[in-house]
């Protein structure tokens, strides 16, 4: 299994009355991140897509270009490129140069977004929410089949045979689907045979399970072999050196950030009493000493039916930075010599 860490690049304070970095120094410690999660061992790295104030994420492709000159082995990849808001064409060149750059290592988990801001900032209606990304998606697995495409559409002018350049060194460059809790998007990666990237971050594993099984049963019938129908989580997480240890830590700028997307989406307020059950051993929360941990990742192995690579996505508490770094190496020391010790015992 890879054990990876996904980043939104959140940059506001973990204490209401703390004060947040310069976005250049957010940027500067990312990089660093990135860096020690290569020589920790860890397997992949993810950066989200988002365009709001409080995020500094808005070009992934841009942030992992310059994570690649700074790393050898760990694989580099967006979590989610917003595929709707942008011309396929320009993020498979963005990601195939990505690709040449690393010299191999590039991905792209592909979606809609959990946030809309997206849509009025280029000029997209809601109206076009879904019909914008299956038309953009299917654009996108065309241009990585052959670099000569002839297509038209709704949303983007027609192509009538133009070269699209670079090509990328990995053949097929890897693409994952990203998705939430909408069944037809689990059954579309299924149909198109896409390893699927689930966004689990509140609530029970478990309840996943009927949707990733119509994945599976999908890609059956559209006759995908088993092996290429492989499941990825994001999760919320962070390691410390005890569980009480991770609660402190993790716990503040949790909550600070559930409560100000809340108010945003009408939600009600978020606990500690939420965050504790979130943490507990049937919970969603990746959160604990590096043995709970890394049993939590065979749970929600067991749980989804097989998950071939579980993401922690700590940016969300604004964590220091000597925190993080710590996290991200038990989480490469630690939890994942732990995971393939549990694997082989069982």
């Amino acid at each position: 299994m890879e054990i990876g860490i996904d980043s939104f690049v959140i940059n506001s304070p973990a204490a209401p009355e703390g004060d947040g970095l310069s976005t250049a120094d957010r940027m500067s410690n990312l990089l660093e991140e990135i860096e020690c999660a290569d020589q920790a061992g860890i397997h992949v790295f993810g950066i989200g897509e988002h365009h709001r104030p409080d995020f500094a994420d808005s070009a992934p492709a841009v942030i992992l270009a310059a994570a690649a000159g700074r790393t050898q082995r760990i694989r580099l990849t967006s979590a989610v490129t917003v595929l709707s808001a942008h011309d396929p064409v320009r993020v498979f060149q963005d990601f195939a140069t990505l690709d040449l750059v690393s010299k191999g290592r590039a991905e792209m988990i592909v979606g809609r977004g959990s946030f809309v801001d997206a849509y009025p900032l280029f000029g997209l209606s809601l109206e076009d929410y879904d019909s914008l990304f299956t038309e953009k998606l299917g654009l996108l697995l065309k241009i990585r089949e052959n670099p000569t495409v002839h297509w038209s559409g709704k949303h983007r002018p027609r192509l009538n045979g133009q070269g699209i350049y670079p090509r990328p060194i990995q053949d097929p460059l890897p693409i994952w689907l990203g998705v939430g809790g909408t069944p037809e998007s689990f059954i579309r990666a299924g149909t198109l045979g896409l390893p699927l990237m689930v966004a689990i971050i509140g609530g029970t594993p478990e309840r996943f399970r009927p949707l990733v099984d119509l994945y599976r049963q999908a890609g059956a019938e559209a006759g995908h072999p088993p092996e290429r129908l492989t499941v990825g989580v994001h999760a919320i997480g962070y390691v410390a050196g005890s569980n009480e240890q991770a609660a402190e830590d993790f716990s503040p700028g949790y909550l600070r950030s559930f409560n100000e997307i809340g108010k945003e989406r009408g939600w009600g307020p978020t606990t500690r009493a939420h965050f504790d059950a979130g943490a507990s051993p049937g919970g969603a929360l990746m959160v604990g000493d590096p043995e709970t941990v890394a049993h939590k990742i065979l749970s929600y192995d067991a749980k989804l039916g097989g998950i071939s690579r579980m993401s922690f996505q700590m940016s969300v508490a604004s964590l220091p930075h000597d925190q993080a770094l710590n996290s991200i190496g038990l989480i490469g020391k630690e939890v994942i010599p732990l995971v393939e010790e549990l694997q082989r015992g069982r």
